[in-house]
C-alpha cells in the first residue's frame, strides 16, 4: 500500500522477530527445539486458504500463540510429515 510505514522488507524482518522472540519464551519453559521458523509456520497455516490478515491480527496470532496450540500443530505435522520421506 502506497504511504505505509513499512515496506515488505521490514514487515518480513518485524514478524521474523516476534516469531523468534515466541521461541524463546517457549524455550525459556522448557521447549528446547522451537525455532522462529516453526512459530510461523505453526501460525500461518491457517492464512493459506484465506489469504494474509491484517498486520495486527499477524501480531496477535503470533503472541497469543500457547504451548497446547503450537505442540498440538507440531503432531499433526509430524503424522503428516511421513509423506515427505
Amino acid at each position: 500500500m502506497a504511504g505505509d510505514d513499512f515496506g515488505e522488507e521490514q514487515l518480513n524482518e518485524a514478524i521474523e522477530s516476534l516469531c523468534q522472540s515466541k521461541a524463546e519464551e517457549f524455550r525459556l519453559i522448557g521447549y528446547e527445539h522451537v525455532s522462529g521458523l516453526d512459530i510461523w509456520e505453526c501460525v500461518s497455516q491457517k492464512y493459506e486458504k484465506e489469504g494474509y490478515p491484517p498486520l495486527h491480527q499477524m501480531v496477535n496470532d503470533i503472541l497469543s500463540l500457547k504451548v497446547t496450540q503450537f505442540m498440538n500443530y507440531m503432531t499433526i505435522s509430524a503424522y503428516r510429515g511421513s509423506r515427505f520421506e
